[in-house]
């Protein structure tokens, strides 16, 4: 098994944090380029992966109480993974965004999913700043 794990700070509140991350309609805002996500029957989605060509039942939960949300494949077991939203005060988050890869063949190795999550963290905060930027003015 793999783990990956990439941390951001962003200059927003956790709950305008959060609700941009969980918006399921945009959720291709931020993933990663080679992910498409298609919300059929929360919590039942379907990724499509570019690399493989494949599609992939998932799961995808959303946890607005706790700013978390959680996925992964159903029934093969193939990766998990989850982000995390907390406040650190004076209105800035911190992101935590982790996976699992439980099939080596799936992982697609340490430089290319911390590059993967940097670039999410990175698009998400960008997604953050246009929001607040536009509830702001």
């Amino acid at each position: 098994m793999a783990e990956y794990e990439r941390s951001r700070t962003m200059p927003a509140q956790p709950e305008h944090v959060f609700d941009q991350a969980a918006n399921a309609a945009q959720l291709d805002a931020w993933l990663p380029d080679a992910l498409h996500v298609d919300v059929e029957d929360p919590p039942a989605v379907t990724v499509h992966e570019d690399r493989s060509g494949q599609d992939m039942p998932a799961l995808l939960r959303s946890a607005p109480d706790q700013m978390r949300l959680e996925w992964g494949t159903r029934g093969q077991g193939v990766y998990a993974g989850w982000l995390q939203v907390a406040g650190i005060g004076s209105g800035a988050s911190e992101v935590t965004v982790h996976l699992s890869f439980f099939d080596e063949g799936h992982d697609p190795g340490e430089r290319a999913a911390c590059d993967a999550l940097d670039g999410s963290l990175r698009r998400l905060e960008e997604q953050v700043r246009l929001r607040v930027d536009h509830t702001a003015g």
